[in-house]
């Protein structure tokens, strides 16, 4: 098994706290695992990817040119990423703010209102748990949820572990979209 995501949007969206999540997850179900973010200077508002593999086997690098799963959190990354999807790949998307939809037929492509379900939970801050549980459910490769949780643990600051039950919440939201 080995599987290479890339997740991007705008920076404020928890892209890179996501692909920790899913990198510490992976550790915790003893998976060879690379974490590569890439942002600009912008704290907020500028563009944000963070490359994820996981793997049975040895990684021989972080670096890829196409991906096995993208999932596209805004218009910019959605037009950059969708040409690297591998055929037979998927390819996920927030719907919200993206006017131009993809256009592949080689790819299963599942768009999602994130923004949406984040609003019926009620925080606007459990918006990339909510991307994170549809991705955990389209992924071929299974993540015990209890390594999740392990993984938000390992991620999160100790002060905001009071939050855990919340992003629990918000990750079951998300399986719920697909």
């Amino acid at each position: 098994m080995k599987v290479e995501i890339i997740i991007a949007g705008f920076g404020g969206q928890g892209v890179l706290s996501m692909g920790k999540i899913l990198a510490y997850s992976g550790l915790m179900d003893d998976k060879e695992v690379t974490w590569m973010p890439s942002y600009g200077p912008e704290q907020r508002g500028g563009t944000a990817n963070v490359t994820v593999i996981l793997s049975d086997d040895k990684i021989s690098s972080p670096v890829l040119d196409s991906y096995d799963i993208v999932v596209a959190l805004n218009q910019q990354s959605l037009d950059k990423f969708v040409p690297r999807v591998k055929s037979g790949g998927i390819l996920m998307y927030d719907t919200s703010g993206i006017h131009k939809r993809p256009e592949r037929n080689d790819v299963k492509v599942y768009p999602i209102n994130a923004m949406e379900a984040t609003l019926e939970i009620g925080n606007p801050k459990a918006y990339n748990m909510v991307v994170m549980g549809a991705l955990l459910e389209v992924m071929p490769y299974k993540l015990p949820m209890e390594n999740v949780v392990k993984g938000l643990k390992k991620s999160l600051p100790e002060r905001h572990h009071n939050l855990i039950p919340l992003n629990e919440q918000a990750i079951e939201k998300g399986r719920g979209l697909i």
